[in-house]
């Protein structure tokens, strides 16, 4: 969220964003009557301890009863209330809610694979963070740069980061001017609006460094060497007039990983809340945690507003867009297909498909000739009469109630699309 715009107006998307924030406004209410209500619990089970503490341990009594105060503490993940406002409720009594669950399966132990290898960490941790983490040696100037994006990148973003159709802009002038622009709110059809571009807008430079890495040139992902890449980077440092360590990013400039971890862009302070570093989540919960931060500063379930909510609407909104913007919702045109569709066709994606469009299930695959070729060893009347009696894991009729002629319509349809 960038803060500048922090509860100064309410527009149609904030509205939105305060919906989805109510859900988790409800969550964090639910959740506080579930943690009351199991104090409540707590206290009976305690008490029905008492009174049963010569049955409970006697098995052919039944289970003793839980320990309630403990299944408490694991409300929330890792004991801290998780980002998104989600609460995992205990089993108490059997139940988490209003229902029971088999708390045999909650006991269960969770295999969700093996662990990673090495290689393969290493293989897909292939971010770079701001503190520097997974940022590779390397250098390039900013004239090599420049020759490298004449190359590779003019194309889609424009002469000198200017833009081009719908690829965004790189640079929109002095990152430090541009970057005063993001308070900008075009009140009337002259105002200047904000200038969100790499240079005024991104906090970081280290997402700049990443995404060349791992995403440009669109038609040949990780192709750059990490040498072109420092280069990129060193000249849309370099038309963005961002300086580094006080020094301009001129055409000799040699950009290189001691000097990288120097870079201060204009915008690294203009978002809360504050999530990087090992207090990021921490700093998150603790804003999502105090209403006052967004929506209407209260914690409602209904009546949230009186009357209508008051929605702030753009009276210039931004209309300029090439290309220009389409409001047409309607889906493409279905191609009318001048073959007639075979009788069986509808009855197998109801009633047949589950099984017999899934390897995992065992039946012969529709579309797998090889898996066909076998069942078409026998004549046709042979499989007719094994999907009427069922064979095998193949229950009659498919476990349908379908009839003798409708099978044999499947049948047919299934052979046919799988020869």
């Amino acid at each position: 969220m960038y803060k500048s715009y922090l509860k100064k107006i309410v527009s149609s998307s904030v509205v939105a964003s305060v919906v989805l924030l109510g859900t988790a406004c409800n969550a964090s209410n639910d959740h506080d009557k579930k943690v009351e209500a199991t104090k409540v619990e707590t206290k009976k089970v305690e008490t029905k301890k008492a009174e049963t503490k010569a049955t409970t341990s006697n098995p052919s009594v039944g289970p003793a009863i839980p320990d309630v105060s403990d299944t408490v503490k694991r409300t929330y993940a890792n004991g801290k209330k998780v980002i998104d406002g989600g609460v995992t409720y205990p089993v108490v009594n059997g139940k988490t809610g209003s229902y029971y669950v088999n708390e045999k399966a909650h006991k269960l132990a969770l295999n969700y694979g093996r662990a990673a290898t090495p290689n393969e960490i290493k293989a897909w941790d292939i971010d770079v963070m701001p503190d520097g983490t997974g940022l590779p040696e390397g250098s390039g100037s900013v004239e090599e740069g420049d020759e490298l994006y004449e190359e590779k990148c003019v194309s889609c973003h424009g002469d000198f980061g200017a833009g081009s159709g719908s690829y965004p802009k790189l640079t929109a002038g002095n990152a430090y001017e541009m970057q005063k622009t993001l308070v900008n709110q075009r009140l009337n059809p002259d105002d200047e609006g904000p200038k969100r571009v790499f240079g005024s807008y991104w906090p970081h430079a280290s997402t700049l460094w990443w995404y060349i890495k791992t995403g440009m040139p669109h038609t040949a992902p990780m192709s750059l060497t990490n040498d072109e890449v420092y280069a990129l980077v060193a000249y849309i440092l370099s038309i963005n007039e961002i300086k580094i360590d006080g020094e301009a990013v001129e055409d000799d400039y040699v950009l290189n990983r001691e000097k990288f971890l120097k870079i201060k862009m204009p915008n690294r302070d203009g978002f809360i809340p504050k999530i990087d570093g090992p207090n990021g989540p921490d700093n998150a919960r603790a804003f999502y945690d105090d209403v006052t931060n967004y929506g209407n500063g209260t914690r409602c379930m209904k009546d949230c507003f009186d009357g209508e909510p008051k929605v702030q609407k753009i009276i210039t909104p931004i209309s300029d867009f090439s290309p220009p913007l389409s409001n047409e919702k309607s889906l493409p045109a279905t191609p009318k297909s001048t073959k007639a569709e075979h009788p069986g066709k509808k009855v197998y994606e109801k009633k047949c498909s589950l099984c017999h469009g899934n390897d995992a299930m065992g039946a012969p695959v529709v579309g797998n000739k090889d898996a066909w070729a076998k069942v078409l060893k026998q004549d046709k009347e042979t499989i007719y009469k094994n999907a009427i009696n069922g064979k095998n894991a193949m229950p009659p009729r498919g476990g349908t109630s379908l009839s003798d002629d409708e099978i044999k319509q499947v049948v047919d349809y299934m052979i046919e699309s799988s020869k």
